[in-house]
């Protein structure tokens, strides 16, 4: 388990990211995130790995190895669930046919990866008459038609292979694309339009603050005060004053790019 992660390769000039939370993956801050992203990289090809770390291991040529395991959907939520009051909530928004609506916590797999069990799932689970809000990611299925279409703004292990989980029927991937699901819905998932200036603003603030200061090696401090303890890798790297200054005038001009066009 890893929470992001980025494969960059100098000779072909191309850069792959894929992350699990923050700017990059909500709906309101994601396409500024990308188009600042490819603004602080100037000539190279700036991708997002949908598969995540099967898509990153794939791309080097090892085995992307099988990180299905038992699929672990989120629960379906009330229309009134604190969490969907949150600007930028942890949700995927199912819609079926051309009445039914829900919404599940995306707190774990993408529904998609349930295969036609999904359906049966939903049968008593809470139903919205539509749904208005942010999400990270969302299907909608058409039984009669047996057509899936699904997307998503973070990942999914072998994105490209849900299609074999639903044999018999189309499966269509929207990558990023949510207007694809509201088209195909009839409006009934309706997400607020991002507004470009306030995204990449903000995306240009939560960068900032990133990269704010000098961050000591955590790790290392517990290790040197704790020998004989077992110390963990989870520790956000250390940072040098000069690496913090050098990420920040990237993000400043990246920003002061797409700012000026």
């Amino acid at each position: 388990m890893c929470e992001a992660g980025a494969l960059i390769d100098p000779a072909r000039k191309l850069l792959l990211a894929f992350a699990q939370e923050g700017p990059s993956v909500a709906l309101r801050t994601r396409a500024a995130w990308l188009r600042l992203l490819g603004l602080a990289w100037p000539g190279w090809e700036v991708r997002w790995l949908y598969d995540g770390q099967s898509g990153l291991r794939d791309h080097l040529g090892l085995d992307p190895a099988d990180e299905w395991g038992g699929v672990r959907p989120g629960p379906a939520l009330e229309a009134d669930d604190e969490e969907l009051a949150d600007p930028d909530p942890l949700a995927a928004v199912i819609t079926v046919g051309s009445g039914r609506c829900h919404v599940l916590a995306h707190i774990a797999d993408h529904p998609v990866a349930e295969g036609p069990a999904l359906l049966d799932r939903l049968a008593d689970a809470p139903a919205h008459t539509g749904y208005a809000g942010h999400a990270e990611a969302g299907i909608h299925i058409d039984p009669a038609a047996r057509r899936v279409g699904w997307w998503l703004s973070g990942t999914v292990p072998h994105a490209g292979h849900m299609a074999a989980r639903r044999p018999g029927w189309t499966v269509e991937f929207w990558a990023d694309r949510w207007s694809e699901h509201e088209r195909a819905c009839g409006g009934r998932f309706a997400p607020p339009a991002p507004d470009p200036a306030a995204a990449q603003a903000d995306v240009r603030a939560q960068a900032l603050r990133r990269w704010a200061e000098p961050r000591d090696d955590v790790r290392a401090r517990l290790v040197a005060a704790l020998p004989h303890a077992t110390i963990g890798r989870g520790f956000a790297p250390a940072v040098s004053a000069e690496q913090a200054a050098g990420a920040r005038t990237a993000v400043e001009r990246a920003y002061a790019a797409v700012a000026g066009t």
